[in-house]
């Protein structure tokens, strides 16, 4: 069976940045497992998947923009300690939902100085080209429901 709109597909990936250092893989794990055409994976590498089979092996570089998506400067902002009522410690690296006119979005606390503390809104990955090196495992036809929720379900995928 090929990757095709409504089919799960099971696969095992090594992801490399552009210095070729690994930034994760499932290799010694389990493999990962999608429903195609569910917005699951990165646009870029889901595109790639399409119209291979089990047992394939291929790579599949993906830009930043069909990735996690271009660096936003404007994501970056310097916020007073006192956005932060409530929470005694603050350190880099922690992470927090801030409120924004467009929702709530993930931001991490990049750098402190004194009462201003710098957050970034980006994903870690964005802005980098990434690099899988994909072994495809298993494909298989979706159910009708992981179809309506959009997503896998059971071994490997989401669990009710």
């Amino acid at each position: 069976m090929q990757i095709t709109e409504r089919m799960v597909a099971s696969f095992h990936y090594t992801l490399t940045n552009d210095a070729g250092e690994v930034l994760d893989s499932s290799r010694g794990r389990e493999p990962l497992v999608y429903l195609h055409g569910g917005h699951n994976i990165v646009p870029g590498l889901e595109a790639q998947m399409a119209g291979h089979v089990a047992g394939d092996r291929f790579t599949a570089d993906v830009a930043a923009a069909e990735g996690y998506g271009d660096y936003i400067d404007e994501l970056v902002q310097v916020v007073p300690r006192k956005a932060f009522a409530g929470v005694d410690e603050l350190e880099v690296g922690m992470q927090f939902q801030a409120q924004t006119a467009h929702g709530t979005i993930p931001v991490v606390i990049t750098e402190i100085d004194g009462d201003e503390v710098t957050v970034d809104g980006n994903h870690p990955l964005a802005g980098e080209a990434l690099h899988f090196d994909i072994e495809i495992v298993d494909v298989r036809e979706a159910s009708v429901e992981e179809v309506l929720h959009g997503h896998v379900h059971g071994a490997g995928g989401h669990h009710h």
